[in-house]
């Protein structure tokens, strides 16, 4: 079968993708920094936010972060040293550990969130405008649609 070529267009957009995702993301990561963030810890103390009862099971928090047991073992060690997170096992089964926000945790992310929105809004958002921003979320959200219909059941 022969080779479908990008044409010009799809190459531009293509590449303008590619391209501006590192500096997309060492925007974000430098505007969190100040609050002694990475992206990667801001991401995990959003999940627990959200979670009932502020915890999740390691497990669904690494499947949910995209990491590795042991890469989420490595990301959570210094929350925990600092006291954002604590782990703890089940009561009811000893194989199952949780991860749970404290309440330091969860002051560290309500006095970081209003910069990270404010640099979301200025790097992307604000970029797009209102109709690019609904743009932004139909195309991505077909790329996810598709996506998780490649994984396995």
């Amino acid at each position: 079968m022969p080779t479908n070529w990008l044409s010009d267009s799809e190459q531009h957009a293509w590449r303008m993708f590619i391209t501006t995702i590192p500096d997309l993301n060492a925007a974000l990561e430098a505007d969190i920094a100040a609050h002694g963030l990475t992206m990667g810890d801001y991401e995990v103390l959003v999940f627990l936010s959200e979670a009932p009862d502020s915890r999740l099971r390691m497990c669904d928090l690494a499947t949910a972060l995209r990491l590795s047991p042991s890469g989420l073992t490595r990301r959570l060690d210094g929350m925990v040293k600092a006291g954002w997170v604590d782990r703890a096992s089940c009561s009811a089964d000893r194989r199952v550990m949780y991860a749970h926000l404290t309440a330091a945790g969860l002051e560290k992310m309500s006095v970081a969130a209003p910069d990270h929105v404010a640099s979301v809004r200025r790097h992307v958002l604000d970029q797009l405008g209102t109709d690019g921003v609904e743009q932004f979320g139909e195309l991505f959200g077909k790329i996810r649609q598709h996506l998780h219909g490649l994984q396995p059941a």
